[in-house]
């Protein structure tokens, strides 16, 4: 899962002292299964994100990061390490049923919507104002 604003680069995108070089030294960036990148993180080059990790939000990550752990800050430092015996469901397994999807998806709307009224919907329409 990529947050808003997330970075990852492959690249230094010029040399250090010749900033004329269109392209500096490139390295690999790997992702493992179920990684979740946090808004604003930047992953750098020749990184690895084990299996089930979260980076983050704004974290900059230069090192390695082992599977199952949380990363976060400037360098981005283990925080937690995940409970290997919770389970992990990932955005694939929420995908894999499409009516268990449209029922979670109906739940939430009946969640954000359970104080709306055809009265109040009215009553925006012919009176309104900045609560509705």
């Amino acid at each position: 899962m990529f947050a808003n604003g997330a970075y990852i680069s492959d690249s230094d995108w010029h040399g250090i002292y010749d900033r004329a070089l269109p392209v500096g030294k490139s390295l690999e960036v790997v992702l493992e299964d179920n990684v979740w990148i946090g808004d604003s993180a930047i992953v750098n080059k020749g990184v690895r994100i084990g299996k089930n990790s979260i980076v983050g939000a704004g974290s900059v990550v230069v090192k390695d990061v082992p599977p199952n752990v949380v990363v976060a800050g400037n360098p981005a430092k283990v925080v937690k390490e995940l409970d290997t015996n919770e389970k992990i469901i990932s955005r694939a397994d929420m995908f894999s049923s499409p009516k268990e999807l449209d029922d979670l998806y109906l739940k939430i709307d009946q969640i954000s919507l359970k104080n709306n009224s055809f009265f109040g919907w009215i009553k925006s329409k012919l009176l309104p104002n900045k609560n509705n």
